[in-house]
């Protein structure tokens, strides 16, 4: 069980801050959707140059031209980067397909599919590396979270390894750790906390001791 430090609402300077902190205890660190919006995949680059032993996650949310996105995304150094699962079918094999050929990692990312068992069955047939349950910010705001649908697709994927982000905290994380996700994605958890470092170590101590 891998743990994956989401960056969200961070310019570059400041994720190259909080990384370092935590840096010792993520294995994985996502550059997310708002902070490719603002600064472009030079954030990507940026952070794998400054931090070549974490894997770096591109939060791009692929919904159209898979291929080149990732394409792209691959050349700016990132391992990991993210197709929506309610796109086609024919982009998210596009994306697999580019990934392949850099040696890189597709998440897809479930957030907002409507049947999730049966497009996590299509989607984990794609090929794919790993399959993300997801609460939005929007959504965590009324109170939901993603360890309901992580167990629905426990029951079906297969192949890919599953992943869960959303809302997780350390006094939720244990509930996380009991449905055994391969990967678990924090981002408040970690960044919203006074001692960053204090957080992301108990964390991980936790996920360890699975």
């Amino acid at each position: 069980m891998k743990l994956q430090l989401a960056l969200d609402l961070v310019n570059i300077p400041e994720a190259k801050e909080v990384v370092k902190e935590v840096q010792a205890y993520i294995d994985i660190v996502e550059i997310g959707t708002p902070v490719v919006i603002n600064e472009g995949l030079r954030a990507v680059k940026e952070i794998k140059e400054a931090f070549p032993n974490l894997d770096v996650l591109a939060d791009l949310k692929i919904m159209d031209a898979g291929a080149y996105e990732v394409m792209k995304a691959s050349e700016a150094g990132a391992d990991i980067i993210t197709v929506l699962g309610a796109t086609d079918d024919s982009t998210i094999r596009g994306a697999v397909e580019e990934a392949r050929k850099h040696g890189k990692k597709i998440l897809v990312d479930m957030i907002n599919v409507k049947n999730l068992e049966e497009r996590a069955r299509e989607v984990d047939a794609l090929g794919v590396d790993y399959i993300c349950v997801h609460t939005g910010y929007d959504l965590q705001a009324e109170g939901e979270n993603s360890f309901e649908q992580l167990r629905v697709i426990k029951k079906v994927v297969k192949n890919a390894k599953t992943a869960i982000a959303g809302g997780i905290k350390l006094a939720t994380l244990p509930e996380v750790i009991e449905a055994s996700p391969d990967l678990v994605i924090v981002g408040g958890g970690i960044t919203g906390q006074a001692d960053k470092s204090a957080a992301a170590a108990e964390m991980k101590r936790l996920i360890s001791a699975r």
